[in-house]
């Protein structure tokens, strides 16, 4: 079973740093404001909003943000006019790319994606052209510390997971349908367990190895400059990189 996007495995090796704190913050404020605003303001209540929070607080969200969000979402202000538009194109070397957004202006995000396609040596395409590429499933995540892996396996099985895996960090993953990730979690939660996040992911059902520097160099300028932006929530990709070509790119 393949785990998050490769994109997001060498990221975590490289071990990057997004120096713009107000950049990140924006990221979980956005995702709290949708979040209240699709399933209201009470955490307890709205599992997609309870992860944000939770993600958020991780980042060094203060509470004050969290609660203006949530404020502005419910109460019909800038939250109001938040969208989730997903984006599909192919970076250098053919690598699929899928980007998930939130814009309060779908022109300024699509003519900021297109550019960073356009000056990399991508291409910007049109809605599913490699979505099929890519498998979306429900993702658990729990810290392994202190837990007994059978209890949480049978915890797991009758909660309606389809897979229990180790994941590169060590910690336990539960995978899940898309539909059934917020009962699952529930479930998990009521069965005393400590969940670090739970998210739908996109996971590639195929990878491009990447062995020509100058197309890993392109792709991984390319995927920087998206992730960067302050609208775009995720990335994924099917790609590999050898750590070999990955230290002579630092």
């Amino acid at each position: 079973m393949a785990g998050h996007s490769r994109w997001a495995n060498i990221k975590h090796r490289k071990a990057k740093v997004d120096a713009q704190k107000g950049a990140v913050f924006a990221k979980f404020t956005r995702e709290i404001m949708v979040a209240a605003k699709e399933g209201g303001a009470d955490p307890q209540a709205n599992f997609r909003l309870r992860t944000a929070i939770e993600k958020g607080k991780d980042a060094g969200l203060p509470n004050d943000n969290i609660t203006r969000a949530i404020d502005k979402a419910t109460g019909g202000g800038d939250g109001a006019n938040l969208e989730s538009i997903t984006y599909e194109g192919y970076g250098a070397g053919g690598v699929a790319i899928i980007i998930e957004t939130l814009t309060d202006n779908r022109n300024r995000t699509a003519g900021d994606i297109r550019s960073y396609f356009n000056k990399y040596s991508g291409n910007l395409g049109e809605t599913g052209c490699v979505g099929w590429m890519f498998n979306e499933e429900g993702s658990i995540t729990i810290a392994k510390e202190g837990i007994n892996q059978d209890e949480l396996f049978e915890n797991a099985i009758n909660a309606g997971a389809d897979d229990f895996i180790t994941d590169e960090g060590g910690d336990y993953r539960l995978i899940t349908a898309p539909e059934k990730l917020q009962s699952a979690a529930e479930e998990i939660e009521k069965a005393g367990f400590k969940i670090k996040s739970a998210e739908v992911a996109r996971n590639p059902l195929n990878t491009i190895n990447i062995e020509d520097e100058a197309t890993a160099k392109n792709l991984l300028k390319l995927l920087d400059s998206i992730e960067s932006h302050d609208d775009v929530q995720n990335v994924y990709a099917n790609f590999e990189i050898d750590d070999e070509l990955l230290e002579k790119l630092d």
